[in-house]
């Protein structure tokens, strides 16, 4: 571990986990305080499947976040293990942030997800996200609401989306967490290799230009990075995953549209990510009901032997 000490020799350090329903905004918080896209982001329920941490080291406070999967019923062995992600963050990190979103109003979703704090002593933030899709008077009454449910050591009222109070959750984090070490380098914003971080892009394109049963169906796995040297060219290769012969077809597209597309979103992010010139091959693989397969989501990278 690395040590960081300021004049007044006190660094403090964390762990922060992300909780919430799914579609309250976690992603786009986390991609806000770090200030580049480690999360992907959609408006489909899911998105996030496995925990994506980011890093925000500060001259005197490190804060590690936790985006986890969003906690509903499991549907199938990959729900299971989107559940068991989520829920194992809870006794593993210095404090919890309970992320609401403002526009809906209280409901079994966040009553299942107040129960599981009954076993848990880490501080636990309620933040009530999207308040810029609200009046202001209504606030009020979503804050009255939650008191009632849960004694949260801190409530606080943000828009991931502009930025509102952002700030603010940021020094009431930093007050509550303990004295510690620096555990990444100042410059590293994740703990996931790269090769994490761009399926996950080519995924979350894919994710915006489908619809219905497509979304939840979509992995993506990729099966080389090579880069060319001497004329600073990456080479990427990724096969997206589907569960039936109908779901290829869509990906596809008439005469490669679909997939074309889905490559030429994915390729401006990834040429973000690695400040490169990037060629992207993709192919379309059908893996039958691979999401209750534990063979398969092992090979996808769902493995809960991590978690």
């Amino acid at each position: 571990m690395l040590t960081n000490k300021t004049e007044n020799n006190v660094y403090k350090s964390g762990f922060i986990s992300i909780i919430g329903r799914p579609n309250v905004g976690k992603s786009t918080f986390l991609n806000r305080v770090i200030g580049q896209k480690i999360a992907i982001m959609s408006d489909k329920p899911q998105t996030t499947r496995n925990k994506v941490q980011g890093v925000l080291t500060l001259e005197d406070t490190q804060m590690v976040f936790i985006d986890t999967p969003g906690i509903h019923k499991p549907k199938h062995k990959l729900g299971d293990f989107m559940m068991k992600v989520a829920q194992n963050t809870l006794k593993e990190v210095d404090l919890i942030l309970f992320m609401v979103n403002a526009e809906e109003g209280f409901g079994r979703g966040e009553e299942f997800i107040i129960e599981k704090f009954q076993s848990v002593n880490t501080p636990i933030f309620l933040v009530i996200n999207k308040i810029d899709k609200i009046h202001p008077d209504h606030l009020l009454s979503i804050i009255e609401t939650y008191k009632e449910k849960y004694s949260f050591k801190e409530i606080v009222p943000i828009s991931a989306l502009e930025g509102n109070n952002v700030e603010r959750l940021l020094e009431q984090i930093k007050f509550y967490l303990p004295e510690g070490p620096q555990y990444y380098p100042a410059d590293q914003v994740t703990d996931h290799p790269e090769r994490f971080i761009i399926a996950e892009l080519i995924r979350e394109k894919a994710l915006h230009l489908t619809r219905e049963e497509i979304p939840h169906s979509l992995a993506v796995v990729i099966d080389k990075i090579e880069r060319q040297e001497g004329k600073g060219i990456i080479h990427v290769m990724a096969t997206v995953i589907v569960e039936r012969d109908s779901q290829k077809g869509i990906i596809i597209g008439k005469k490669g549209s679909m997939l074309k597309e889905i490559g030429k979103r994915a390729r401006v992010d990834i040429e973000n990510l690695l400040g490169s010139q990037v060629f992207l091959e993709l192919w379309v693989k059908v893996q039958k009901d691979w999401r209750n397969k534990m063979s398969q989501l092992r090979e996808y990278g769902f493995n809960e032997d991590e978690y």
